[in-house]
């Protein structure tokens, strides 16, 4: 079951950096300490999405400059595959 969870936190400093406490928040998504995320920012609706990332090895022979540039282009061409996809 997908639901949405509000939780209000006041923004501090953490040395030099601003941040939030969420640990509950992190927990429900799996994430422990150490873990990677991916971060989305959207400036026009002001909205931050933390995503737990999900790293996978590469098979031999694929260096990770390929994986780079394929990503690239996923994006750029991302709504131009997806109407393929549903032809």
């Amino acid at each position: 079951m997908n639901r949405m969870v509000d939780m209000e936190r006041k923004v501090t400093k953490f040395g030099n950096s601003l941040g939030i406490t969420m640990t509950d928040a992190l927990k429900q998504i799996g994430l422990n300490q150490g873990d990677s995320v991916l971060i989305e920012v959207n400036q026009s609706t002001g909205e931050i999405i933390i995503k737990k990332s999900t790293k996978v090895a590469l098979p031999n022979g694929i260096s990770e400059d390929f994986m780079d540039t394929l990503s690239n282009v996923i994006d750029e061409y991302d709504q131009t595959l997806r109407g393929l996809k549903d032809r």
